[in-house]
């Protein structure tokens, strides 16, 4: 739905220009709906297929340019918002027969480009829901792909929301991370489904994309890990919908919609309700130069582009997006399914999409309109559910009855899904092997996120973070280029990342980010009590506004209170009066080896880790450096 040459509404006649045509496009769309102008003797599927790019060290490397050149001749690649990000769109299948490994077949074709101009610029190419190695600083404008629609978009956002991007997202650990753009969205990937849908069945077929989009979720999850944190089993779902939200503070209060939304009811009448929907709750983001006329086009029986309803809907991100096309010159409506992730490989995506597709139209033919059997809160809180934990919990199906997410889906859903894929004509071979496949994996509770999950435990305990992250990409990789199932993985190991060098390492991935600090006010006694309860040498000093302005060490602390505990009837020795003032510091983004010069030329044990406002965000320890030291020896054995 989306149009490459957008730019932001600058002027008030700009807007008012834009809003009158999307409001022909309704118009239009309305008459067409009432007049029959859409395709219905063809049911077609599609999808697309982003994908990440890293260097020799698994790490997100910003080479999207560089890919598209020696791609040209490929049309179907395109950029992404991020430089280290990119996609595939797969050309559309009559949903029929072979459909299903026609579309594998040309994705993992397309890939074997990628794969060829990645090795040509010495980098490598993963599928991944969110990229385990990705970084905070990664985040910043310079890796924004520079087309004018991207600047566009953050500015856009910007202004609705200001620079503040907070994220907050827990599960096993907790993630609390500031950033000051909407770049950071670009952290997920996905693996987009496209269905056509008659107009006439639009209403009960989004209804059951609503109702499903749960346990299609949970038997698919594949983004536990970001920043080194463990949280959602589709982290993709949180992260996506806070770094994209235009609401401010006060506008939470005022309970406006967020961007990315699943909805608040279901569907009653037609598509119409959805765009118009959109139209009243969000603003208008981007412009576009439009000169079609809807109206003519439509009085001719030609179906028109529609350009400022495409625009529009292309910054509103519903997980089942309502979407209008045209195919071979006729009009058509589709459904764009946005909940899965990309990977773990190729053939588990396509067998998420096979489930996808079989369970639209079994349900639909089994039960028609769903909404009779089915609460909307009831689907919207399965979607919670499943994005948080997976097939780690309980959902609700027809009739308000619960079951364990994986038996629902092996002993209900897997067999309408056949059905439905029976009733497409689809090949017997194409349904047993794609259904097969989901069928193992959730029977045997082996998803893409149960699989990061195990790694990450496993080697954390012999590694650094930033070592197993990058083992785990590094796995990841070589299990995609045999497309072979996720429920067939062996966990990863750090062999599988041969080349990796702490000198590569920068500080925030080896830095201890759990630190224990002190007020300038603190009594001394206190300090020193608390190092000694932690088993610590060194706290962090800040002052009231949570600045660093001191470093207080065991050997300072001891001196201080020896000296000062034979004074009798003197006041309290505080923090502020022995500490260290005005440490050195480094940046999170500073080099291993910069760390470990500073630390050796001027004989540190530890070393303050700051961002540019001077907040405190972790702490270099000669810990840390000892902890690298093992690994390199044991890779030395």
């Amino acid at each position: 739905m989306g149009a490459p040459n957008v730019k932001a509404t600058v002027t008030a006649k700009q807007l008012q220009a834009f809003e009158k045509h999307l409001l022909n496009d309704i118009h239009a769309l309305n008459k067409m709906l009432h007049e029959g102008m859409f395709e219905i003797d063809k049911i077609r599927i599609g999808a697309e297929q982003e994908f990440c790019l890293v260097d020799k060290h698994y790490k997100p490397i910003g080479k999207n340019i560089e890919m598209m050149e020696i791609l040209k001749d490929k049309p179907l690649f395109t950029y992404e918002l991020a430089k280290f990000n990119m996609e595939i769109n797969a050309t559309p299948q009559i949903f029929s027969k072979n459909c299903l490994s026609l579309m594998e077949k040309e994705i993992l074709d397309n890939l074997d480009d990628a794969y060829n101009a990645a090795e040509e610029l010495g980098i490598q190419v993963v599928l991944t829901g969110i990229l385990p190695t990705l970084r905070k600083f990664d985040f910043t404008m310079d890796n924004l792909t520079p087309f004018e629609r991207y600047y566009a978009l953050c500015d856009s956002i910007n202004k609705l929301r200001g620079k503040n991007y907070d994220l907050k997202i827990s599960g096993i650990d907790e993630l609390v991370s500031e950033h000051d753009s909407p770049l950071i969205e670009a952290a997920n990937t996905g693996f987009q489904v496209h269905l056509q849908i008659k107009p006439d069945e639009f209403v009960d077929m989004y209804n059951i994309a609503q109702a499903i989009t749960a346990p299609i979720l949970a038997s698919a999850t594949n983004s536990p890990l970001l920043f080194g944190k463990r949280l959602w089993k589709e982290t993709r779902i949180a992260l996506f919908s806070q770094s994209v939200d235009t609401r401010s503070h006060k506008e939470h209060i005022r309970e406006m919609s967020p961007r990315v939304t699943f909805g608040d009811h279901w569907l009653e009448k037609s598509i119409l309700e959805i765009y118009k929907e959109d139209i009243v709750k969000y603003r208008v983001l981007l412009n576009t130069d439009i000169h079609e006329n809807v109206f003519e086009k439509v009085n001719a029986g030609t179906a028109p582009e529609l350009m400022a309803l495409k625009v529009h809907n292309s910054t509103v991100y519903r997980w089942n997006r309502a979407c209008y096309g045209i195919s071979d010159g006729k009009a058509h409506l589709r459904i764009e399914n946005r909940v899965l992730p990309a990977g773990p490989t190729v053939k588990d995506e396509m067998a998420n999409a096979a489930f996808w597709l079989g369970l639209m139209v079994g349900v639909h033919a089994r039960y028609g309109d769903i909404t009779k059997r089915m609460d909307f809160h009831v689907a919207k809180n399965n979607f919670v559910k499943a994005s948080v934990h997976g097939l780690d919990t309980k959902l609700f199906w027809l009739d308000n009855k619960s079951y364990a997410a994986g038996d629902l889906i092996v002993n209900e859903l897997i067999p309408i899904a056949k059905e439905g894929l029976k009733l497409q004509n689809v090949d017997k071979n194409e349904i047993e092997e794609y259904l097969g496949i989901v069928e193992e994996r959730v029977s045997n509770v082996r998803t893409g996120s149960y699989w990061q999950l195990k790694s990450f435990n496993k080697l954390v305990k012999k590694a650094t973070k930033e070592e197993v992250l990058a083992a785990i990409t590094a796995s990841t990789i070589i299990n995609q280029r045999d497309n072979m199932p996720v429920h067939n993985w062996k966990l990863a190991e750090l062999e599988d990342n041969k080349d990796w060098k702490p000198s590569e390492i920068f500080v925030e991935e080896f830095m201890t980010s759990k630190v224990f600090t002190a007020k300038q006010e603190d009594i001394v006694e206190l300090v020193s009590e608390m190092m000694d309860w932690q088993k610590i040498r060194y706290v962090a000093v800040e002052n009231k506004k949570g600045k660093l302005v001191g470093l207080a060490t065991s050997r300072l602390m001891l001196r201080a209170y020896m000296k000062h505990i034979h004074q009798k009837d003197a006041m309290p020795l505080t923090v502020g009066e022995v500490m260290i003032k005005d440490p050195m510091t480094i940046g999170p983004g500073a080099k291993f080896t910069e760390a470990m010069e500073i630390m050796t030329k001027y004989q540190f044990g530890c070393l303050p880790v700051v961002d540019d406002k001077n907040n405190l965000v972790g702490m270099v320890t000669e810990a840390n450096f000892l902890a690298i030291s093992k690994n390199l020896l044991d890779k030395i054995k």
